[in-house]
């Protein structure tokens, strides 16, 4: 893992510090679920702006049918017992 140094403002130091304090060796995992959140978010946007650019055609959706065995055999959602 690489350790980042970073400085923040005085009121979301002391917001941080009321949610994930210092000695509970919780502030680490929130600051780095948090950054995984906001890089999550950035490529949703990224995703979505792509589409909304070229948006898919009506052929490259899935026809549900497609995925059915041939012949209609498929599971019928019952487990036999054994």
């Amino acid at each position: 893992m690489k350790a980042m140094l970073i400085e923040v403002d005085d009121e979301t130091a002391a917001r941080l510090e009321r949610v994930a304090p210092a000695r509970s060796r919780r502030r680490s995992e929130f600051i780095r679920r948090a950054i995984r959140q906001a890089l999550w978010e950035v490529e949703e946007a990224a995703t979505a702006e792509a589409y909304r650019r070229q948006p898919d055609s009506a052929a490259a959706y899935l026809d549900p049918a497609a995925w059915e065995p041939a012949g209609g055999k498929g599971r019928t959602g019952r487990r036999s017992r054994r």
